[in-house]
């Protein structure tokens, strides 16, 4: 492994570039490495990007390459896809985005990749089992984004709704990065102290609860409609997955990780708190669900199976 923090990104659109643009910003890298099937496009990323380089935090070497630059790369993050479109649904994008998935991750492994894959293109979990069947990679080694950008959207809504600091809320979405998410309220906490509890001791009517999920897994649908795209969120969200990694942080974050009889689920990715560390997915934490979160949980992984028989292996089988 080099020993230098290099960074190959695969996918130089919007949510591509907010996460190198983040990753500018805050340092932490030696190498970023850009790829796109428009390559002109990469060279343009290239250029716009080193000319920020007197005013960032660290130095960086930036470039556009291709998918030679894989071979020595601590982290390879793709983001390549096509976008999700106004009223379009995640697991509709599915197909289109397995074959270009099974592509991409044929030419990283094919120049002798032995890193961490990140995925963050979408339906994300689906293309994360994608990337791991065709890698053949540990799956320790793949990771999703999963619902890492859902959890910041819960934290932040319950920073607002209780007027304190996102930093002080430690609560989950678990499940599909989509509409079949679930929060384990038991599980959230503001400080020391149980959201439930905060809620019955001020005496906000619980039904809020449900409110502030439903603008959780709403959110996307809006800004898509608003502004087309999500992408400064997700690029945060990838920013801080790498540093856990390059760091061995042991950092704990809701990943889009494989399933191996946690949660009574195997067989797929799905997002769940884990701690992510050099090695990539340390562990999965097992949150004590009641019944109806882990009839939730269950819902959220046979859609995944469901869609995985149905769209994902006829692709593999190709």
């Amino acid at each position: 492994m080099n020993t230098k923090r290099k960074v190959v990104l695969v996918g130089a659109g919007f949510v591509g570039m907010s996460f190198a643009y983040s990753l500018l910003n805050q340092g932490g890298v030696d190498e970023l490495v850009l790829i796109d099937v428009n390559k002109d496009k990469t060279i343009g990323e290239e250029m716009d990007l080193s000319h920020g380089l007197p005013y960032a935090p660290h130095k960086m070497d930036i470039k556009a390459g291709d998918y030679d630059e894989c071979k020595d790369a601590n982290i390879v993050v793709i983001t390549a896809g096509l976008s999700q479109k106004p009223g379009q649904s995640r697991l509709e994008l599915a197909v289109a985005n397995a074959k270009i998935m099974k592509e991409i991750t044929q030419n990283v492994m094919n120049n002798g990749f032995k890193g961490i894959f990140i995925v963050a293109s979408n339906p994300v979990d689906l293309m994360t089992y994608v990337v791991a069947e065709v890698s053949g990679m540990p799956k320790s080694r793949v990771i999703g984004s999963g619902t890492v950008l859902d959890t910041a959207r819960l934290r932040y809504l319950i920073a607002e709704y209780l007027q304190v600091s996102s930093k002080n809320v430690h609560a989950y979405i678990l499940g599909e990065h989509g509409d079949s998410s679930l929060v384990p309220w038991e599980h959230c906490y503001v400080g020391c102290k149980k959201m439930i509890e905060i809620m019955k001791d001020n005496n906000h009517p619980m039904e809020d609860l449900k409110k502030i999920h439903d603008e959780v897994w709403k959110a996307a649908y809006e800004i898509i409609e608003k502004k087309k795209a999500t992408y400064y969120g997700i690029g945060m969200a990838l920013n801080r997955l790498v540093k856990a990694i390059l760091n061995d942080e042991n950092a704990i974050l809701t990943v889009s990780t494989y399933q191996n009889n946690e949660y009574g689920q195997e067989g797929m990715y799905i997002g769940v708190p884990a701690i992510l560390n050099k090695d990539g997915v340390k562990e999965i934490l097992e949150l004590k669900l009641n019944d109806e979160e882990q009839q939730k949980f269950n819902h959220s992984c046979e859609i995944m199976k469901e869609n995985i028989e149905k769209e994902i292996k006829p692709i593999l089988a190709e």
